[in-house]
């Protein structure tokens, strides 16, 4: 959808690679190396474990060299790149494991804390990189759980696992690797794209906000405007007809056109400067026809159907730009799918108010049908698609949007197809593609009924 591409600097991944504070990491590092010291403390002191005491103080030692170098080094506010923040994930899973090697391997029940920079890298970093922190930290427990120093009980003798124990232990963290990493990158992904497909439903409101306020400040200027041109236009028209043939007669004949051009150009400025009743609210063809008048001269027919003999009775509606835009975006993509025609079924009680945008092209795609008006719903473009529709993304994010927008204002939205995906009989010219069909209860965006004339009177001055 070209909203999609309006918005498509908001919608990149590449945004995550610099997530992380660097703060953040030395701050848990921190954290990570006193608890190292106070567990080796406890062991030899309450446990009697005796420890290679010389590496263990070179592993949490360069640990603390990393931490104070970073913290003098580099402002507080200072965001890690996407290599950094890897570099730095990398050196936590070597450090743990250099200890885990000098402390029984996978025989210390403390080896599943390599699972905490896994699942950092899941969610803080883009695919690759949390793929290579991931497979180093395999490789790292694997080597480990083969080659360690084992640990020495106070008696001299070694604490050894069963074989079949310590194989479980290293499968068990694998499967937490590959699970916690999994995971927790698809909820971060998909919290990710719902927080950028809001903003940018939130920034095409705006716009939209824009637009509105833009018609209704020239709706009120030529509503005021109106009187002086007509003025201007009364007396130089009398004077070209007073004055002789001359250049007195042709500038009276200059400002008439001037005043006409400039009473036009008001006009093409705000369609909602042609009547005081579109500032605030129209009657529901007037607001439909409005959010479809960009897509209406696109090569393909938009039909707006009003129930018969009902014309003059139709509910007048709040002309909100979150109904406009949604609208706007459903009909501009029922119109890039459509074979020729593209239906508005309007349709109204004392309760509800409904409206059905219908097309005759194939229809959604059934694959998808169930997650429309999710944000980044894609699929792989197939050639027809190619064809009839070159810049067509895939992405889901118009739909996402006017979806968004339409329920805020109270619409019911259901998806549908007319017949059946492949069926290839006659399409064009019936309603058999797809369906988009909108309710909402009629108080939520109806002037109430007999205060319809309310909207038709004097300006008020604020």
């Amino acid at each position: 959808m070209i909203i999609a591409t309006d918005y498509n600097n908001v919608m990149t991944s590449e945004r995550r690679s610099n997530w992380v504070r660097l703060r953040t990491l030395v701050t848990l590092r921190w954290v990570a190396v006193t608890g190292q010291i106070a567990t080796i403390i406890l062991a030899t002191t309450l446990f009697g474990f005796q420890f290679d005491l010389g590496g263990f103080s070179i592993a949490i030692g360069a640990s603390i060299i990393v931490n104070v170098i970073t913290t003098f080094v580099y402002p507080e506010t200072t965001r890690l790149s996407e290599r950094g923040a890897a570099m730095m994930l990398l050196f936590d899973i070597g450090q743990l494991s250099a200890l885990l090697y000098l402390s029984g391997g996978l025989n210390n029940p403390f080896a599943l804390l390599i699972l905490a920079p896994v699942s950092i890298s899941a969610t803080a970093l883009r695919p690759m990189s949390a793929i290579l922190t991931g497979t180093a930290a395999i490789i790292f427990v694997t080597f480990i759980g083969v080659f360690h120093h084992p640990l020495i009980l106070p008696d001299g003798s070694q604490l050894l696992l069963p074989n079949i124990f310590v194989f479980g232990h290293w499968a068990a963290i694998l499967i937490g690797v590959l699970f916690l990493g999994l995971f927790s990158w698809r909820v971060t992904s998909e919290t990710q794209s719902m927080s950028e497909a809001l903003l940018a439903t939130q920034m095409a409101l705006t716009r939209e906000q824009k637009l509105t306020d833009l018609g209704g400040v020239v709706a009120a200027a030529a509503h005021e405007l109106g009187t002086p041109l007509a003025t201007i236009k009364l007396v130089s028209t009398e004077l070209a007809d007073e004055l002789e043939q001359g250049d007195l007669r042709d500038d009276a004949l200059l400002i008439r056109e001037q005043a006409d051009r400039c009473r036009d150009i008001l006009r093409s400025m705000g369609q909602a400067g042609k009547d005081d009743l579109h500032m605030r609210s129209a009657p529901l063809q007037a607001v439909i026809e409005e959010a479809a008048s960009p897509h209406m001269a696109r090569g393909k027919s938009v039909v707006i159907e009003l129930p018969q003999g009902m014309d003059g009775q139709q509910p007048h509606c709040f002309r909100q730009p979150e109904i406009i835009h949604g609208l706007r975006n459903l009909v501009q993509n029922a119109v890039d799918f459509a074979a020729t025609t593209v239906w508005v079924d309007v349709m109204w009680t004392d309760k509800v108010v409904t409206i059905r945008i219908i097309d005759d092209g194939q229809g959604f795609p059934t694959s998808v049908l169930g997650r429309i008006g999710e944000p980044f719903v894609g699929r792989r473009r197939q050639e027809r698609t190619q064809a009839t529709r070159p810049e067509y993304d895939g992405m889901g994010l118009g739909l996402f949007i006017a979806k968004t927008l339409l329920e805020r204002t109270g619409a019911d939205i259901s998806f549908a197809n007319g017949s059946g995906r492949y069926d290839q009989h006659l399409h064009t010219g019936r309603k058999s593609g797809a369906i988009v069909e909108l309710t909402w209860p009629r108080e939520r965006i109806c002037l109430a009924q007999g205060d319809e004339m309310a909207a038709l009177g004097q300006n008020i001055q604020f």
